[in-house]
């Protein structure tokens, strides 16, 4: 073989091994194919696992028919011969025909493609009036069929380990969650289950203050608790979309003020600043709009501790932006892809949590059909957007 033979199906072969994007990749490999073998015609088949059934993801007229460009169901019949028979086939024209049509006359060319050993799908060639195909011709298309399949082949591995991956993340991930929920339900339990021991103490006697003191801590873990509990029930209900949503016009502002209010009222030293115009109203689902700024709220003051927040609201025809911002210490750039998962809280947190505030927020959003997202840089802070479309229910 002569070294520019070499260096072609070099070529062909490093195409074959890439995986960024199959369709960009598949017609490369054929354009440069078809330097040393002629077709009209090419489509290639793979088998859906599901429904056992022959999907074209590649369809493609570059000779005689090329005005006519391919037709997404041509070769599908053949195809479907060389997946049931899982051999190479060749198919010439009726000899005895009369017309001088060329492009009734097909030349078909069906070669296996193979997944994991077993036949997987079919690469089919086409030529139109001729000619027929030689051995050497078979050659090198069976050698691109090969080299195809292992491209598809690297592609179907590509995604099983992504999805193992991110299997193993979820999973461990419950892990984490069953763990953290453990212990959140235990620390409020414990603060109810001692404060009523100490009150029902038949040896002990309590002036009123202390008694009113117990008594509110009592109060307090309990409505903390209904809220964890609250917190699991709701992330569920919106990962499977059964909770309904409530549409209205919405002043952005006017819930920012509501929710801004009740936390200053908690947080006597809470510095919010607030920055916006006059808003028009959006179509929103205000509890849940509201829940949303809460647990940003909540989430910047848990995790940056005595900062300022500030909040801007810009908005036109199509959006409205709304920015949270903190001085805090940041988010680490590997835990910014993450912190919107279920269950998630970074490693080198301190503070407390389930990791579901923030995949509530998420869901939310995105049920409004909005978009969240955060930019965060170490030792200055992060910043939370949410995009809202002024009318998501059209």
């Amino acid at each position: 073989m002569e070294a520019s033979s070499f260096s072609y199906f070099h070529e062909l072969m490093n195409l074959a091994l890439e995986t960024s994007d199959t369709r960009k990749t598949t017609e490369k490999f054929l354009t440069l194919l078809r330097q040393q073998f002629v077709f009209d015609n090419v489509a290639v088949y793979l088998k859906d696992e599901q429904t056992n059934t022959l999907e074209i993801v590649y369809a493609r007229a570059v000779g005689r028919a090329k005005s006519a460009e391919a037709d997404a169901n041509w070769g599908e019949t053949f195809a479907s011969q060389v997946l049931a028979k899982g051999k190479l086939l060749v198919k010439a024209p009726d000899i005895n025909a009369t017309s001088d049509d060329r492009l009734s006359q097909a030349y078909l060319l069906g070669i296996p493609l193979r997944d994991d050993g077993l036949i997987g799908g079919a690469l089919v060639f086409v030529r139109f009036g001729g000619p027929a195909y030689e051995q050497d011709h078979v050659v090198v298309a069976t050698l691109a069929a090969e080299l195809l399949s292992i491209m598809f082949e690297r592609k179907a591995w590509k995604q099983a380990h992504k999805e193992l991956r991110d299997l193993k993340l979820q999973m461990q991930l419950q892990e984490d969650f069953v763990s953290t929920i453990s212990h959140e339900l235990r620390t409020p339990l414990g603060f109810i289950k001692g404060y009523s021991t100490s009150l029902l103490r038949k040896d002990t006697s309590w002036d009123e203050a202390t008694t009113q003191e117990f008594l509110m801590i009592i109060d307090e873990e309990a409505d903390r608790l209904s809220l964890l509990i609250e917190n699991v029930l709701e992330s569920a209900r919106l990962q499977s979309k059964t909770l309904p949503l409530r549409f209205q016009p919405l002043r952005l502002d006017a819930v920012l003020r509501d929710v801004a209010t009740r936390l200053r009222a908690r947080y006597k030293d809470l510095e919010i600043n607030m920055e916006s115009h006059a808003l028009k109203p959006i179509q929103g689902d205000g509890v849940r709009i509201a829940q949303v700024f809460d647990n940003l709220f909540t989430n910047a003051i848990k995790y940056a501790p005595g900062s300022p927040i500030t909040v801007s609201v810009q908005q036109n025809k199509e959006k409205a932006v709304i920015k949270f911002k903190d001085q805090g210490p940041g988010i680490p750039t590997e835990s910014l892809p993450l912190i919107f998962e279920r269950f998630y809280r970074a490693r080198s947190e301190k503070a407390t949590g389930t990791g579901l505030g923030l995949f509530i927020c998420k869901q939310i959003i995105d049920a409004h059909r909005g978009k969240i997202w955060a930019e965060s840089t170490l030792g200055q802070g992060t910043t939370f957007f949410i995009e809202l479309p002024m009318n998501p229910i059209n």
